[in-house]
């Protein structure tokens, strides 16, 4: 990894992280056409219908979409979280959410484990353009409402 690429991902430079087209298509394929990102900007969208900063898609409804997040990996992501959960509790909304699999933070165990479905990533993604891998493991969590007790759990491959 070149000294450009370490020193912007192990620090907090960005903390919006451009999902690979090639993986967005294949979870388009397991999960169907998604209707909305609630938390893009105007070069890492990947869904027409979406809501930038300027929107604080953290204040919208979210309400009848099939949605999909990769959300900002800042401080905030535990509250992008937190209405991932709360929007996949309502009818005829699903959330896809591409997280950092830190499985040791508190949003993870008081919203991840309430998910529907989790899927851990084989291997790392290599985000947006960049030549390297992640220096984080990565998940697909899956929040809609449903019956079962704790969530299903898998693995995708890259």
């Amino acid at each position: 990894m070149d000294t450009t690429s370490q020193q912007t991902m192990f620090s907090s430079k960005s903390t919006e992280w451009t999902t690979p087209q090639h993986f967005f298509d294949r979870l388009e394929e397991i999960f169907g056409t998604f209707t909305l990102d609630p938390c893009s900007n105007d070069a890492n969208y990947k869904v027409k219908n979406r809501f930038t900063e300027r929107d604080d898609g953290l204040k919208q409804d979210w309400s009848g979409n099939n949605v999909f997040m990769n959300p900002p990996y800042g401080r905030a992501i535990k509250d992008w979280i937190k209405k991932a959960y709360e929007e996949g509790q309502k009818e005829s909304t699903t959330v896809v959410a591409l997280l950092p699999a830190r499985t040791d933070t508190r949003y993870w165990h008081d919203y991840v484990m309430k998910a529907d479905a989790i899927y851990f990533i084989k291997g790392r993604l290599k985000f947006g353009n960049g030549e390297n891998s992640a220096p984080f493991p990565s998940a697909i969590v899956v929040f809609r409402k449903h019956n079962a007790p704790g969530p299903h759990m898998g693995v995708i491959d890259r």
